[in-house]
């Protein structure tokens, strides 16, 4: 089977690097790739082809795809699912994984996701959905001014703005819908209640009309150690959590999953792919901050490193609805990714500076080095973007896999490198 996974990032080097161990898997090209990908080889040997296509290219990757046929094409982003690449390969007749353009709206329009919500009883936070600074405003004084003010539309995982009291609140949707600090994403915005618990990464593999539930994991938004600094597309993750044991996690599922599914199959929204709901844990109950149509990011990385199935195998049934009856099989233990970033993120950041000890921190036993902003610049890997690293370790416990993955930060050397050093530790001080 020859497969195409579009993106460039932590979550598609993850994607092919599971894909490669597929039996079935002859051939992979990633469009447009990494330093990371480049490296990677399919069990029959052949080497992963990154294609200099932009993932949001939907022209020229559909002229790749009639040109090289692929069996399969994986969409990691957001955007290019928000494009309704996945509509414009089936119009083609390829099989594609991944959310259409109508379904990807859980997550491309915040507003969208919110108003589903409260029409089919999926358990939220009680929100407003604006597009003028006043009811905002006043809405977000209603709330005592503790609330998340979001852009409506995708902002690269940055366009939600915490605040605690009036004055934060105000100055937060003046920031997204007067001086658009988020561009044409913050021409509308969601003021939601801000929760109070413990926030919960849930992923469901869907194929239409099933959803089969991942384990817990538990992501780190903020860029500074104890959850400081800004938003950021998350520094680090691990799994499974502490906080909900299978039976709980298999209550909190069903309390979202079936009204969630029940409002897809009365709208005639045909979601095929993954659905990736922040949850709140809050004493009421759970509550979804907001739904993702893909792979989270470093997510990912956690998961496929526990995985057991073929991922090939799983990603094929979902997009032809064929998961009715399926299990997942996860390997006991855990894992940890902690992130590593250039100086300055989320903010600009330096591209082009030599990674060291990626071999070395390679070698260390349970350890798997994922790229996300990297290139490959006369045979050297050098970084190219905010995140560059998930340096990810399986191990007996979270404990475990939070030592080999530091041991491999370590290893791991390139100027103005950042990450979080506490990244897993609410789950040892919930032990």
């Amino acid at each position: 089977m020859k497969v195409l996974v579009l993106g460039s990032g932590g979550r598609e080097h993850a994607l092919v690097w599971k894909l490669a161990q597929s039996p079935s898997v002859s051939q992979l090209w990633c469009a447009p790739g990494n330093a990371g990908t480049a490296l990677e080889r399919t069990r029959a040997n052949t080497p992963v082809v990154n294609v200099d296509i932009a993932s949001d290219n939907l022209v020229g990757l559909l002229e790749f795809a009639r040109r090289e046929k692929p069996d399969l094409t994986v969409v990691g982003p957001d955007n290019p699912l928000a494009l309704g690449v996945v509509d414009r390969f089936q119009e083609a007749g390829f099989t594609i994984w991944g959310p259409n353009q109508r379904a990807a709206q859980f997550e491309s329009s915040k507003a969208f996701s919110q108003d589903f919500m409260e029409r089919h009883g999926v358990p939220t936070a009680r929100a407003g959905t604006f597009g003028d600074a006043g009811a905002a405003k006043a809405f977000c004084r209603e709330l005592g001014g503790r609330c998340a003010v979001k852009a409506d539309g995708l902002a690269l995982g940055k366009g939600v703005l915490l605040c605690h009291d009036v004055p934060a609140a105000e100055a937060a949707v003046d920031e997204i819908l007067v001086q658009k600090a988020f561009g044409a994403a913050g021409s509308r915005i969601v003021v939601q209640e801000l929760l109070v618990g413990m926030e919960v990464s849930l992923h469901a593999l869907c194929d239409g009309s099933h959803a089969l539930l991942f384990p817990t994991a538990q992501d780190h938004k903020r860029a500074l150690d104890n959850d400081q600094g800004l938003n950021t597309g998350g520094m680090g993750t691990y799994s499974p959590t502490p906080f909900l044991s299978n039976e709980q996690l298999e209550a909190v599922g069903k309390a979202i999953l079936d009204p969630w599914l029940a409002g897809c199959a009365k709208e005639g929204i045909d979601f095929r792919g993954l659905l990736y709901p922040g949850v709140m844990l809050t004493p009421s109950g759970p509550r979804v901050l907001e739904f993702n149509a893909r792979f989270g990011d470093p997510e990912t990385q956690v998961y496929l490193a526990r995985l057991e199935d073929d991922l090939a195998d799983l990603l094929m049934a979902s997009a032809q609805g064929r998961l009715a009856g399926r299990r997942l099989h996860w390997k006991a233990g855990a894992a940890v990714c902690v992130v590593m970033a250039s100086a300055g993120y989320p903010g600009s950041s330096p591209k082009g500076l030599p990674i060291h000890g990626l071999d070395e921190a390679g070698r260390l036993p349970g350890v798997k080095v994922f790229h996300a902003g990297t290139a490959l610049r006369d045979r050297r890997v050098v970084t190219n973007g905010g995140r560059v690293l998930g340096v990810t370790a399986t191990g007996l416990d979270v404990a475990d896999a939070r030592a080999k993955a530091y041991a491999a930060v370590a290893a791991i050397r390139f100027d103005g490198a950042q990450w979080r050093s506490d990244i897993g530790s609410k789950a040892l001080n919930q032990g």
